[in-house]
């Protein structure tokens, strides 16, 4: 009996240090990639999307061998439009489920939710949307498009080729509008617009009754000087919206909107009949003709198993994001956060408009900009571009607490923020 024992002790002992060498073996065989978009809430509408999209370029990247020798593992979770759980939700991801990178996030709250938890355990968060700019961390890489490769282009068409002298800034009431609108304002203004020109209007999350809001409008607009709208209305608020504007009457032609958060996935939810002729900010489309955008719209396509979906800005700078990680885990033969925070800087990679797109030592990269004119099939055509891509800036020259600021990580200056005038660096971040 005591033999039986000891014999069975022994093989218990075998068999769970093979157990934990298998472990150990399918855990360095593993890169986890985690994903932080909501899933549930007001903003499911523009995040579910980049989710999948994600989850395309691990699914394409495995198909090539994988990264490193080893298999990309996703982690998903849903923080639900709920900006204090997308912290929570981040923490879980680097500290519990050990993931190398994270891929996630569209408003400007939630990125501010989780930069500290990011900057206090050292990981690497890509950000994939348009964004109000003053900041520059050295664990976030900003592939979406900053103010002087969204807004102030857009505005500079308004003025130069519709000739818009009254201008309606209506976002939603959260950090990107209200920042992004003062660099709008300050722009206008330096620009010779008078303050009684410009009209301010801001409305919550999910807001429906625009009945209101878009007769202030009309009014604004009536008051003989051609109007435009410049929207930073996000999540599913923009479909109430494009309805009251149809409803009211507001043609493109009167009072155009160009917004810099409704695309392609966002149209596609809606009657688009009546909008025609409104316009949107962005760095890419769909309607964009390339071959390298051919083939990932086909990629799209074939991944999601539905012919009828649409690709978007937010899906291209996913991509991209994507595309510099894995080149930069590559150059560092390592996903260690430091050793590719170095090594990404300079990283250039193709972008779906015939470009290339390169991360700058302030870790935001450069981009074309499009203004595209919504059809009624809820596709975009160009009407404007950009000669060459831009560079984005990370702190607004408009800005009288952000004109003498710069961010490079670049060492051995590293800095966030660093202050022209006072030699100084004032951060990390800001």
């Amino acid at each position: 009996m005591e033999k039986n024992r000891i014999r069975f002790t022994r093989k218990l002992a075998l068999t769970l240090a093979l157990f934990g060498a298998m472990n150990v073996y399918a855990d360095d065989d593993t890169i986890k990639v985690g994903v932080l978009h909501s899933l549930s809430g007001t903003m499911a509408i523009s995040e579910t999307t980049l989710k999948d999209t994600v989850l395309m370029m691990i699914d394409e990247q495995n198909k090539a061998g994988g990264l490193l020798g080893k298999k990309l593992e996703p982690v998903v979770v849903d923080p639900a439009s709920n900006w204090p759980l997308f912290a929570e939700k981040a923490r879980e991801l680097i500290e519990k489920e050990k993931v190398d990178v994270v891929f996630g996030c569209w408003t400007s709250v939630s990125r501010k939710s989780v930069l500290p938890v990011f900057e206090e355990l050292n990981s690497l968060l890509f950000y994939p949307v348009q964004y109000e700019g003053e900041e520059s961390s050295k664990n976030v890489f900003y592939t979406g498009a900053a103010p002087n490769q969204q807004a102030i282009p857009a505005v500079d068409y308004l003025m130069a080729d519709l000739d818009i002298e009254r201008w309606v800034l209506a976002g939603t009431d959260y950090v990107y509008p209200r920042t992004t609108n003062k660099i709008l304002e300050a722009y206008l203004k330096d620009k010779g617009v008078k303050a009684t020109d410009i009209m301010v209007s801001y409305t919550p999350f999910g807001h429906s009754d625009w009945q209101s809001i878009v007769s202030d409008i009309k009014k604004f607009g009536a008051a003989g000087k051609k109007t435009a709208v410049v929207s930073t209305i996000n999540g599913d608020a923009n479909v109430p919206f494009y309805k009251e504007l149809a409803a009211q009457g507001v043609k493109a032609e009167d009072i155009p909107v160009v917004a810099f958060s409704v695309g392609e996935e966002e149209l596609s939810g809606m009657d688009t009949s009546a909008l025609v002729g409104h316009l949107a900010a962005w760095n890419y489309f769909m309607s964009v003709e390339t071959d390298a955008n051919a083939a990932f719209v086909e990629k799209w396509h074939k991944f999601i198993k539905d012919d009828k979906r649409v690709t978007n800005d937010p899906m291209e700078a996913t991509y991209l994001g994507f595309k510099m990680w894995t080149k930069a885990v590559e150059k560092a033969g390592t996903t260690d956060s430091e050793a590719v925070q170095e090594s990404i800087i300079g990283v250039t990679v193709p972008n779906l408009s015939g470009g290339y797109a390169t991360m700058m030592p302030n870790h935001h990269i450069t981009k074309p900009v499009l203004i595209g004119e919504i059809q009624d099939d809820g596709q975009f055509v160009s009407v404007w571009e950009t000669t060459d891509v831009i560079a984005g800036d990370a702190w607004s020259d408009f800005l009288s607490g952000s004109k003498d600021l710069f961010a490079s990580w670049l060492k051995p200056m590293s800095c966030g923020s660093f202050n022209v005038q006072t030699g100084k660096c004032s951060g990390e971040s800001k």
